[in-house]
């Protein structure tokens, strides 16, 4: 059965603003290592949008090895987007859910291949909720933002979590591999 994975980048106090982390090039590294391990990652329309970013970086490469890796690690995913508002995406390797996000997951998860990665805040906390993650990899950037979207917002019962390994970077960011206790 695969694992659904909740990987996200936030600040030291909580918030999961993309501007507020620190861009480093092995975190760029690191995440297109991970992609590699995907079969899907899941987004949600806000999320999926600010990742389109990366079409540009593949059409128009940077000659910076870790923006460019990247972006071709991030083209190779399969993506499947939640959304009410978009009709359709154009991304060759992104598709609309047509079922609400636990019947999608649930099936997702009796197939055989890669994990499944979600890197959407609000999938985060949706699943969070139905308990269906199965790890969470949490990268602390080493800033404190002082507002903004907090990751686990409206979780409202106590959860449990058992630290499984750690990972750290020069720029002083540090991953924290999380399993439901």
């Amino acid at each position: 059965m695969r694992k659904v994975i909740a990987a996200f980048n936030m600040t030291l106090d909580g918030y999961c603003d993309h501007t507020s982390g620190i861009p480093a090039d092995e975190i760029h590294f690191h995440y297109a290592k991970q992609l590699e391990k995907a079969g899907v990652i899941l987004y949600g329309r806000t999320t999926y949008q600010l990742m389109e970013y990366w079409r540009d970086v593949l059409a128009n490469p940077t000659g910076e090895k870790h923006m460019d890796d990247f972006a071709a690690a991030m083209d190779k995913v399969p993506k499947l987007v939640f959304s009410r508002t978009l009709k359709n995406v154009d991304w060759a390797s992104a598709r609309l859910a047509t079922r609400g996000l636990a019947d999608e997951v649930r099936e997702l998860k009796q197939q055989s291949g890669k994990d499944i990665y979600v890197s959407s805040p609000s999938l985060i906390i949706q699943l969070t909720q139905l308990g269906m993650i199965d790890e969470y990899q949490l990268c602390i950037h080493p800033v404190i933002a002082g507002s903004g979207l907090p990751l686990f917002k409206n979780i409202t019962d106590k959860i449990i979590l058992k630290l499984t390994n750690t990972k750290v970077f020069d720029f002083g960011g540090v991953i924290l591999y999380y399993d439901p206790a």
